[in-house]
């Protein structure tokens, strides 16, 4: 793959709040797309507050492409419907990957983005070094529903001798 960087592991933990799109609840499940890459994870039945714990992994050559997520609820006898989608950069969390880690204490935060209107974030995101790598851990604001928002976490797999890319 020309100019590949190494993959993004995304952790979607969990829903929180999600809109109703059935007769009192959902069967949501998450899309995530970054340019021609697509990945989904399994339908939680019945469930506002769906915990999926599933590990997507991405494969990154450009670090300034944003990452989209929609939320879909599943629906047997009609197309799918929408729950929301949010999308977020990874440049801020590329950039603290580049930071040397000789030293760091398990816990230091390299850096924090805040929520604006030029992302998703429902609450300030921190990229941590956690256990020999680096995190970030995002609430991510739902668009264009009433309600929702998803928690995941970004990890980086290095598949060069480096640590950083």
């Amino acid at each position: 793959m020309e100019n590949w960087l190494g993959l993004l592991r995304i952790h979607i933990q969990r829903g929180v709040n999600l809109a109703v799109r059935d007769t009192r609840s959902s069967d949501p499940y998450v899309v995530i797309k970054m340019g021609k890459q697509k990945l989904k994870t399994r339908v939680v039945k019945k469930n506002v507050n769906p915990e999926w714990d599933e590990l997507l992994t991405l494969s990154i050559s450009d670090e300034n492409l944003p990452i989209k997520l929609f939320v879909y609820d599943k629906d047997t006898f009609s197309f799918d419907d929408k729950m929301g989608d949010a999308e977020f950069e990874i440049g801020p969390f590329f950039k603290a990957l580049k930071t040397r880690f000789e030293g760091l204490q398990d816990g230091t935060i390299i850096s924090k983005v805040q929520p604006n209107r030029q992302n998703c974030l429902a609450e300030e995101s921190c990229i941590v070094f956690s256990n020999g790598e680096v995190v970030q851990n995002m609430v991510l604001r739902l668009r264009n529903v009433e309600c929702g928002e998803i928690e995941l976490q970004l990890h980086w797999i290095d598949v060069n001798s480096s640590q950083a890319p």
